[in-house]
Parts: C-alpha cells; structure tokens; sequence
C-alpha cells in the first residue's frame, strides 16, 4: 500500500453497499473529525417522477465489484482534497418513493472544501461505480439508468 493509500484508508471511515435503509446520522457521524471546520452532506432520495413520467417502482443492483470501484472513487477525492473524513453509503434493492438512495459525506478543515470534495464523492460515484437502477413508470413502461 502507497502511502497515499494509507493516507486514504485513514480518512475512509465509511464506504458501504447495503440492502437496508440508509442513515444520515450515521454518515454524518462518521465523518465527525475535530481538525474539520466544515462537514457538506449529500443526501439522494428516491423521487415520484423522472423525465415528466411518474415513477411507481424503482430498484438498484451493483456488480460484484462495486465496493472496490466505491473505494477507489473516495481515494481518488481523498488526494485532491483536504479532507479529514469521507463517508459514502449506497443502497440497493427494492425502494420506495422518499426512501434514502444514497448518502456521502466529506468533512474538511473549511467549508468550501468540504462542499467541492462532497460534489466531487458523488458525481464521481454516480458516473464511476457500478450501481445501475431500474424503475418502473405508471404506465408499465420501465428503463434501466447507469447500465452499460
């Protein structure tokens, strides 16, 4: 391991996949470090329409690989920021309207990194790790999104 890698597993302290209903006060209290001046919170819900269709079923899978590829993801922000704390947990399976999809947390020694370092977690999980969602629309129409 790099010393960039263990630099990174040290900040780390959250990174899951899970089957089970998601917790903003467990990210948020994952990412607790007294050198952070700033924690940013993303929170992804499931919602009741997409593309002006409504949504009356939706699911996430992942590959096999899925928590490396979430791993790699989260060292990657760990070495362009400053960050003291990064969290991230997806969930998969079956979900309802309103339920949690997705919770990432970064905290830094300033806010402003902790918001840029927070976007960054996200929008490279949602383009980078292998979790494809398949919902269904109130028409019976379906599509898969993410899927390659």
């Amino acid at each position: 391991m790099s010393e960039d890698s263990a630099a990174a597993g040290n900040v780390i302290r959250l990174a899951e996949i899970r089957d089970t209903p998601l917790s903003v006060d467990e990210v948020f209290a994952a990412v607790g470090d007294p050198a952070a001046g700033g924690v940013a919170l993303f929170v992804g819900t499931v919602r009741d329409h997409d593309h002006a269709r409504d949504v009356s079923a939706l699911s996430y899978s992942a590959h096999p690989t899925v928590r490396r590829e979430l791993l790699a993801v989260m060292e990657k922000v760990a070495a362009d920021f400053p960050v003291r704390a990064l969290a991230a947990v997806h969930r998969v399976g079956d979900l309802a309207i309103g339920d949690l999809a997705v919770v990432v947390a970064a905290s830094c020694p300033h806010r402003a990194e902790a918001f840029d370092a927070c976007r960054r977690l996200i929008d490279d999980l949602k383009a980078q790790v292998p979790i494809w969602k398949h919902q269904t629309f109130a028409d019976g129409a379906d599509e898969w999104v993410g899927a390659c």
